[in-house]
């Protein structure tokens, strides 16, 4: 069994860390990278960015935050949001990502998840998905940060993305995002059952067992935590501590 990651993940509007409820109502939280910094101190495994609004502009504008978080944190640093081409995600690989994370631009173009993967390899990039629950039960594709409804299958385009070369699957449930009452455990075991890559389980993380569930019962290989970091309810050292007391796998760490 491989070991959980831990994950922070940032969203970010224009220069500020912000938090949503349902990926709306966004509040200012504070610098992206005093966050990131001190999630890295207590023992983040990775990290991901998300630029909330990149797509209404049509660009990513986190490359300048990105540059300065690499001089100081060295772990694995994913970026979202806006970035359309190949050309797009070089710029933020170059600025210091070590992965890129598309949505919109995947749903509107599918060969992009492939060609990012022939010119960076599967294991750069991350097809987030921000899946909302439909009246017959199964989950439907929103893009523009939750803002458009695509008509795609949730469970069909996961499979879809994997096979065109994504290395992992972000997936936030919109319905339970910012809520704080627990991942969508139903969701994420109906995709993880039928990928062969990665699942990191996002969206309404409130309380430590909220972490173990969605690996026990959603069979999630990571876990990305927001607002409980954000406000201070729980740290990455006390997330690590739960799992292990529950018998999931995670790595230890000490930070010099």
């Amino acid at each position: 069994m491989k070991k959980v990651r831990l994950i922070a993940r940032l969203d970010i509007k224009g220069p500020n860390l912000i938090k949503g409820v349902h990926l709306e109502g966004l509040k200012v939280i504070g610098s992206p990278n005093e966050y990131a910094l001190k999630y890295y101190k207590q023992g983040a495994d990775e990290l991901i960015y998300m630029d909330s609004v990149a797509s209404l502009y049509g660009r990513n504008h986190l490359g300048e935050i990105i540059k300065d978080a690499a001089k100081e944190i060295f772990i694995p640093m994913t970026v979202g949001g806006g970035i359309r081409s190949v050309e797009d995600a070089t710029e933020i690989l170059r600025s210091g990502a070590d992965k890129v994370a598309i949505n919109t631009a995947a749903v509107a173009n599918p060969a992009l998840i492939t060609q990012l993967a022939e010119k960076f390899g599967s294991q750069c990039v991350v097809l987030s998905i921000e899946a909302k629950k439909s009246s017959n039960g199964h989950w439907k594709v929103l893009t523009e940060n939750g803002r458009e409804r695509s008509g795609l299958d949730v469970v069909e385009w996961a499979i879809q993305g994997c096979s065109k070369g994504a290395g992992e699957i972000l997936l936030t449930s919109v319905d339970m995002e910012g809520t704080k009452k627990g991942f969508d455990n139903e969701l994420l075991k109906a995709v993880s059952s039928q990928v062969e890559i990665p699942v990191i389980a996002s969206g309404g993380m409130g309380k430590l067992s909220d972490a173990v569930d969605a690996i026990e019962k959603g069979e999630a290989n990571a876990v990305a935590m927001a607002d409980i970091l954000h406000y201070g309810k729980a740290t990455f050292s006390e997330v690590r501590e739960e799992l292990k007391v529950n018998g999931i796998l995670v790595r230890n760490y000490e930070f010099s």
